[in-house]
């Protein structure tokens, strides 16, 4: 059986300016976001599904199924590789050196979670990636992809290859996704990834949980094992667990890793890219409050980039939901910009008015954020940005940073406070020269003399399955 039809979401429109745009179309999916990139991949063929609503109350559903093929995904992420490894710091990607070793059945699955700040109880979605031909023992990853500025660009999408025309793209899909899919589920592992609240097929309207801790983990959490319950319908068995995430999905991998070893479930190891974790110091530095020291031999730091006011409204918007914190966006967001902040969060369509002034970071919020008590609402909202940090932390199991020394989103610094409290456990891998996305590759696809003598993650997490 075919795959269920998918609704393909609509293209980002224009930014008002050609500048925005072109940095928009390039790195719009950093930061709280992860990056995007274009690129295709073709399944080599449908595999049989359950048909539509059989078993849907149960967790794991597997409800869409297909098949890709090893030489489609290293095709594809040849094409896609180059638009991460900007500005070069990596050499061209080698499909002989790095290349699948497998072929992958991509499978979407649907669960419930029920988010912990509201009580509400919501369909979900997720991908499950496995080894064709995989039985018995497999080593498990949690990934948890960036932010994305829409709806529908989530890891189950990647369901779409069973359409042989189907080609993946920046505008709807996601393309870190892939890199994973390639790097982890065509060597070996289960990849599970969530789709999170508010995104994919079952959002039903509901806004998301950008930057949220309670729901973030919970979604994560219940997917993780609904996957393990698919993956054990199929004949496979869950061993080793790792986790990974970049940028948004970053902070998520910090708070999943603290709430299961919390839990005292075993991880192997974990990997976070661009990872920032104070999210009051994020803030403040994305606003243009706060500046850091030039790291040790720079004489330049990339500027803030200037897609920056969207994610700080969709963040505005989430913790308005999810804290039940009426009217924050309202009071937090200067009056010229109320209407253009309130009709994004609703739609994410950036099919912005070009007569009416778009909000940098630095004059998104009304004046005083920082500085002094200009609304309950706003007070309560910096609290709980506090409450949800994840920077101090003793991490019992292994754990790697990875850090642009030209990150536009995340400065260095931003990594420092989790690494100093992190103990011994914890350890730093600085890139030299990379921005967000090649950040995110290089942690994929470097080696040695790209990650100041570290392996990537892909080598790292080997050495714990000997």
């Amino acid at each position: 059986m075919a795959c269920q039809p998918i609704v393909a979401p609509r293209p980002l429109q224009p930014l008002p300016s050609q500048a925005l745009k072109d940095n928009m179309g390039a790195t719009r999916r950093t930061l709280l976001l992860g990056a995007g990139a274009t690129a295709a991949a073709l399944c080599a063929g449908a595999i049989p599904a359950l048909a539509a609503g059989e078993g849907r109350s149960r967790p794991g559903l597997i409800d869409s199924t297909c098949r890709v093929s090893a030489a489609r995904l290293d095709a594809q992420v040849a094409k896609a590789y180059p638009l991460f490894n900007t500005p070069a710091i990596l050499p061209a990607f080698d499909a002989q050196k790095n290349g699948a070793r497998f072929d992958v059945d991509l499978h979407r699955i649907v669960t419930q979670t029920v988010v912990p700040e509201t009580g509400e109880r919501l369909k979900v979605s997720g991908l499950l990636a496995v080894p064709v031909g995989a039985k018995g023992d497999l080593p498990l990853l949690s990934w948890q992809h960036g932010t994305i500025l829409s709806f529908d660009q989530v890891p189950s999408n990647l369901i779409r290859l069973n359409d042989p025309a189907y080609e993946l793209t920046d505008a709807a899909d996601s393309l870190e996704t892939l890199f994973n899919v390639q790097r982890f589920a065509a060597q070996g592992y289960a990849v599970i990834a969530a789709d999170y609240v508010g995104k994919g097929p079952f959002r039903n309207g509901r806004g998301e949980g950008y930057g949220v801790k309670g729901v973030s983990v919970r979604t994560c959490i219940d997917m993780l094992a609904a996957g393990e319950t698919a993956m054990r319908s199929l004949g496979l068995r869950p061993s080793k667990l790792f986790l990974h995430g970049w940028s948004q999905g970053a902070i998520n991998t910090q708070w999943l890793h603290q709430a299961l070893r919390t839990q005292g479930r075993p991880i192997a190891a974990t990997a976070a890219a661009s990872p920032f974790n104070d999210l009051n110091e994020a803030w403040s530095f994305w606003t243009g409050n706060q500046t850091f020291a030039l790291p040790q031999g720079m004489t330049s730091y990339p500027a803030i980039p200037n897609w920056i006011p969207l994610c700080l409204i969709v963040a505005l918007g989430s913790y308005e939901l999810q804290y039940r914190l009426t009217g924050l966006m309202q009071s937090a967001i200067r009056p010229q910009f109320h209407d253009m902040a309130l009709a994004y969060w609703k739609t994410y369509n950036n099919d912005f008015d070009l007569t009416k002034p778009f909000p940098t970071g630095s004059d998104l919020l009304v004046p005083g954020f920082f500085d002094q008590a200009t609304d309950d609402r706003n007070s309560a909202f910096l609290r709980h940005l506090a409450a949800n940090r994840s920077s101090y932390w003793n991490y019992d199991a292994p754990i790697r940073f990875h850090y642009g020394l030209a990150d536009e989103a995340i400065h260095p610094a931003m990594v420092y406070r989790a690494l100093s409290a992190g103990g011994r456990l914890a350890r730093g891998i600085p890139t030299a020269g990379a921005s967000h996305r090649a950040t995110f590759l290089a942690g994929l696809y470097g080696d040695a003399a790209t990650l100041a003598g570290a392996e990537n993650v892909p080598d790292w997490f080997r050495t714990f399955l000997k």
